[in-house]
């Protein structure tokens, strides 16, 4: 041992020594102790509560890998299996069904389908209520399933029916408040076709001709008051193995012998003068129109 640590612990040994030292504790005790005990015990119940929660909802809404529930998240797509309902706006590119199953848009007051630009103007509508169906757009367009035919179509210039046949099956028939454009009317097999304007004049034009024709059955044109036949440029041509106008008055005269007193029926002839008034002429005698275009109907 050297000097200097001979004389360092000789010098600590006689240090005086305090009867009664002092301690400085490190730590939490007493009630701040408890608390936090009960805080940490508090936040671990919290937390298996939590994880409980969790898997139950899990096992409630089956969570998978492909998706929850009814939701399937595939390649294609989302698919929905069963009925889906949905509080907010849906936005989606296509909507497809399974091929075994229709796809039904169901809502208590109406469904309704829009289309927007890329700007978000109502380019489209379509909407489905109670009382009525209503689209709106520029140009609306019924297709056949085969060949995507357009059956009918309707703009704001005009509506086009591209059906082989138009069929109306009311009682009262069609209507139509303004003229009517078609190169072909025809009734259904042994059915009548009826042409009736109640309180106006009916009026059929072509620049080519109007033909009428009854291959099996009769023409009958009826009116109230008067009917004209007229021909601006051409002529009126009756062609018919007999023809008849019936409900003229019939002419007899009384024999000239006096001993004859039975009036004997005599033969008239039918003429027609060239302002269109027709007469009874006895046949042989001289006309009262003297024209070279008279025209005996019958004699």
């Amino acid at each position: 041992m050297t000097r200097e640590q001979y004389i360092l612990a000789t010098q600590q040994n006689s240090l005086p020594r305090t009867e009664n030292p002092q301690f400085y504790p490190v730590g939490i005790y007493g009630w701040r102790k408890r608390c936090l005990y009960f805080f940490v015990l508090l936040l671990l119940v919290t937390m298996i509560v939590n994880l409980a929660m969790t898997i139950w909802i899990l096992k409630v809404m089956n969570f998978t890998v492909d998706g929850m529930g009814n939701l399937r998240v595939t390649k294609k797509g989302i698919r929905l299996e069963g009925i889906s309902e949905f509080l907010l706006p849906l936005y989606v590119k296509e909507i497809n069904s399974r091929k075994d199953s229709p796809l039904v848009l169901q809502s208590d007051r109406n469904v309704t389908v829009n289309a927007r630009n890329h700007m978000g103007q109502l380019t489209g509508q379509l909407t489905v209520g109670s009382d009525a169906v209503e689209a709106q757009c520029k140009r609306f367009e019924v297709r056949a399933s085969e060949g995507g035919k357009v059956l009918f179509s309707a703009d704001e210039d005009e509506i086009v029916i591209g059906a082989d046949r138009l069929k109306v099956t009311g009682t009262e028939g069609a209507v139509f408040g303004h003229s009517v454009e078609t190169p072909h009317i025809r009734a259904e097999p042994s059915q009548d076709l009826k042409l009736e304007s109640p309180t106006r004049s009916l009026v059929m034009e072509a620049p080519r001709g109007v033909q009428i024709n009854a291959a099996a059955g009769d023409l009958k044109a009826t009116c109230r008051k008067e009917l004209h036949l007229q021909s601006t440029e051409g002529e009126i041509f009756l062609n018919a193995d007999t023809i008849r106008l019936g409900n003229l008055p019939v002419g007899s005269f009384s024999s000239s012998s006096p001993s004859s007193s039975t009036p004997r029926q005599t033969i008239y002839e039918l003429c027609v003068c060239p302002n269109g008034k027709l007469y009874l002429s006895p046949a042989g005698a001289g006309s009262t129109c003297q024209s070279s275009s008279n025209i005996c109907l019958w004699s």
